[in-house]
């Protein structure tokens, strides 16, 4: 549904944004996460949309 598109989500180390982020990936958008301190947390997210066969870089 979302091949070839890019989403940008913003506050994704955790809750709202961290779901919105996987939801996009499980669409087939690449998915660029944006996160302010939680770096461990952003790595299990990236690792988590792998494991989904999507594309994902935190910024």
């Amino acid at each position: 549904m979302l091949n070839g598109k890019v989403a940008v989500v913003t506050g994704a180390g955790r809750g709202i944004g961290r779901e919105i982020a996987l939801l996009f990936a499980q669409k087939g958008a690449k998915v660029v996460v944006n996160y302010r301190s939680s770096k461990a947390s952003v790595e299990d997210l990236l690792q988590a949309i792998e494991a989904l066969g999507g594309e994902a870089i935190a910024v």
